[in-house]
């Protein structure tokens, strides 16, 4: 039991730290550090910086599987369920004023790197965007739900970079905003109500 926990402590630092810092900004002296823990004791759970960025994206990925399952059964509507989508700008406002987008940050950072995890780190966009085309093919949209996926998926990730740089919170809040009134417009235009 306590070789999981350990495990599962050592994932969930090493998590937040690369949300912090950035994966490559990250050492092992600082997981280790913060959990206090011996360098023995971490080693015997990952060899290797890329085994805790493995189980990171594991860990993320079962994460937002979670939390879109939790939205599927609180959401009545597909338009409330992709709603709650576009609310993570503000539930976790302060978090990507700060540090951007977990899931943007991280991509962006393996990309650059041309890290072999990019690929896995890109199943995270991956979910939100079949999780997305889902809701709107059932808004009944099913032609063109994949565009609208992605195109919801660029302005949401957008709008989290520039609020990263600029920390405008009347900015995000306009976005968040038109993003609504967009999705209203599209729930109307299906359901034959212009």
């Amino acid at each position: 039991m306590a070789h999981s926990e350990t495990r599962d402590d050592i994932v969930a630092v090493a998590d937040d730290l690369f949300y912090r810092q950035g994966y490559e900004h990250t050492s092992f002296a600082d997981i280790a550090e913060r959990l206090k823990i011996s360098r023995g004791n971490f080693y015997h759970h990952f060899k290797t910086k890329d085994d805790i960025l493995d189980a990171v994206i594991e860990k993320r990925l079962a994460d937002r599987r979670e939390m879109l399952g939790r939205w599927e059964t609180e959401g009545k509507t597909p338009e409330e369920r992709i709603g709650r989508f576009i609310d993570i700008l503000t539930v976790n406002g302060e978090k990507i004023r700060l540090y951007g987008c977990p899931i943007g940050t991280l991509t962006s950072e393996l990309a650059k790197l041309n890290h072999t995890a990019r690929t896995d780190a890109n199943r995270l966009f991956t979910l939100f965007r079949t999780w997305l085309r889902r809701q709107f093919a059932a808004l009944g949209r099913e032609v063109d739900a994949d565009a609208l996926a992605m195109q919801l998926l660029s302005r949401s990730q957008g709008a989290a970079t520039l609020y990263n740089a600029f920390q405008d919170q009347d900015f995000i809040q306009r976005e968040i905003d038109q993003m609504k009134a967009w999705l209203s417009d599209i729930a109307a235009k299906r359901s034959g109500q212009e």
